[in-house]
């Protein structure tokens, strides 16, 4: 544990005076846990792909479909940071230089049609479900089940949220299983 700690640089989550120090306190923790245990597995000489076989390999494979987050926000408010794929949706025009669509969100229908009635916005959202679709296959083929599609504009209210809903709805036709979050609706 040491080892890990050292090669990725990450601090150990009691945060004590030092790592080995930490790793001290957590085994004292977890003691009774391992006592009880039925089963315990040693991961020194594991990577993550490997400690994830023998757990799938005990206990039962997770199978299933991909469960994908298509997320809206705004570039002002900065990047997601747990995105496995971001995308800029600002070469579109923004609705909210529209006087009757400022005060609403990609939510509303009326904002929806704007953004998707632009030129280029349909043949990207199409070109960009289709590019997504060897790539979530690959997380499959890789057993990885979760995977985040981010969808930014300036704001986070108007443009990335009615692509975000266009989107998510797109990959929900594919089989996989979606949810929308906005992170940054209603911030404004």
């Amino acid at each position: 544990m040491l080892r890990r700690f050292s090669e990725t640089r990450r601090p150990h989550p009691l945060h004590g005076k030092d790592i080995r120090t930490d790793i001290e306190a957590e085994r004292q923790r977890l003691a009774v846990l391992r006592a009880e245990a039925t089963a315990v597995i040693d991961t020194a000489e594991l990577n993550v792909h490997g400690l994830r076989s023998i757990v799938l390999g005990r206990y039962g494979r997770a199978e299933g479909n991909l469960a994908v987050t298509v997320m809206s926000f705004g570039f002002k408010y900065g990047l997601p940071l747990d995105a496995d794929h971001v995308v800029d949706v600002r070469f579109l025009p923004n609705p909210h230089w529209v006087a009757e669509l400022r005060p609403r969100t990609g939510l509303d229908e009326a904002v929806s049609q704007y953004v998707l009635s632009q030129d280029g916005a349909k043949d990207f959202l199409e070109s960009y479900a289709t590019a997504l679709q060897p790539v979530l296959n690959g997380y499959l083929r890789e057993r990885k089940r979760y995977a985040t599609v981010a969808v930014g504009c300036t704001g986070g209210k108007h443009r990335s949220v009615a692509l975000a809903e266009a989107l998510a709805e797109r990959l929900g036709s594919t089989g996989a299983s979606v949810t929308t979050i906005h992170r940054d609706l209603g911030r404004e």
